[in-house]
């Protein structure tokens, strides 16, 4: 069991297993207990031109993991080498930690856990890319 729980707006959509499905009126909870399923909320979703960023980019390719596009056996490692490369750039203790937290659910096959862990830092980066352009 991968303890995944998906909870759902109206009307939201989420890819699984190259599926998509849409949410009816009401909210709801789907618990995921297949282990290898790819699942990816296309609320979450980052389109290839919005990867832009060292941590979007990374989160771009955890979702082709998620979505099928991608081998979770080959990329483990070029993500795992990605997250080590920008751990020497983000070092408060909060980036840290998140970056540790998408490590070990990575090397645990939690590929959305990962993603997760990761998008938290997308605000981050764009404060300090902003403050890094002016």
């Amino acid at each position: 069991m991968s303890g995944l729980v998906l909870k759902l707006s109206p009307k939201e959509r989420v890819l699984v297993n190259g599926a998509v499905i849409e949410n009816g009126d009401r909210r709801s909870r789907l618990s995921i207990v297949s282990p290898n399923a790819h699942i990816l909320r296309l609320r979450d979703a980052i389109h290839p031109e919005q990867a832009t960023t060292p941590v979007k980019r990374i989160c771009y390719a955890m979702q082709l993991v998620l979505s099928g596009d991608a081998d979770p056996q080959e990329s483990r490692l070029p993500l795992l080498r990605r997250i080590e490369e920008l751990s020497r750039i983000l070092t408060d203790n909060d980036s840290h930690h998140r970056l540790g937290d998408a490590t070990d659910a990575i090397l645990d096959g939690r590929y959305y856990h990962a993603m997760k862990a990761l998008r938290a830092l997308i605000p981050r980066e764009s404060r300090l890319l902003a403050v890094h352009e002016k």
